[in-house]
């Protein structure tokens, strides 16, 4: 889905992936859904990208993404040249009291259609309605075409709903929280508009624990905000990534 972001920053070298149980990449075999995966991989690709480059990088993440790299950044900072996260799922403990409760958002995952006749369809199914109807059509044809499969009676999805809905249930269930005044990466947290108790609500005390840290809003934009306007998110990265360069 950061493909049509990607496209915009041709100048720099850029590698992505799929975490664990998402597009390509299946979870391991008999692993209990943590959060600390996701931060295990996201150090493994940044270690192999620096090391190959022979310098460290900028990682840029969303929600899930966002909260990997910190994850990975606080446990072998010298990978990573920076961090341009937006809405990043870090919660504060008190969250989990809240969490632990019925979760709408993984209810609704687990209820979600898995297979449509054609990529068509399934575009057109998302883009009709929220939230991914925000989303910029080439992000949104990113995700059907890189998130479902070609079965010989339609496409379908390549996540399991049940994965992804215990995912939105232990986002709350990991300690980088505790951690963020250690971190020592330069590091830039975004938002989009305000809403009570979501990730653009929390941002702003995620950025206050960082050392250093600057904090952008973008009140125009969801959480969404790298998909919905790929070429705006992509100037910013330009701008973050080629002043860390000249450094």
């Amino acid at each position: 889905m950061f493909a049509p972001v990607a496209s915009h920053l041709p100048e720099f070298d850029r590698t992505t992936f799929d975490y664990r149980g998402y597009g390509d990449t299946t979870p391991p075999r008999n692993w209990s859904l943590t959060w600390q995966g996701f931060g295990d991989d996201a150090l493994a690709v940044a270690r192999a990208v620096a090391t190959t480059a022979g310098r460290p990088v900028v990682g840029v993440g969303h929600s899930m993404g966002g909260a990997g790299l910190i994850m990975a950044a606080l446990r072998e900072p010298q990978h990573f040249a920076g961090l341009i996260v937006f809405e990043p799922i870090i919660f504060p403990p008190e969250a989990r009291t809240q969490s632990a409760r019925a979760n709408p958002l993984a209810e609704v995952t687990r209820r979600r259609r898995r297979s449509f006749p054609a990529y068509a369809e399934a575009i057109a199914n998302f883009a009709a309605k929220p939230p991914l109807s925000s989303l910029h059509p080439d992000a949104l044809a990113a995700y059907v075409h890189h998130g479902f499969v070609q079965r010989n009676d339609g496409v379908e999805l390549k996540c399991d709903p049940e994965f992804e809905a215990q995912t939105y249930e232990m986002g709350a269930f990991h300690d980088t929280w505790q951690r963020l005044g250690e971190l020592r990466t330069p590091t830039w947290v975004m938002a989009g508009a305000l809403a009570e108790m979501s990730p653009a609500a929390i941002a702003p005390r995620v950025a206050e624990r960082i050392p250093d840290c600057t904090f952008v809003e973008w009140r125009d934009l969801g959480h969404f905000g790298p998909l919905d306007a790929p070429e705006r998110f992509a100037d910013f990265v330009r701008e973050i990534a080629t002043g860390i360069s000249a450094r």
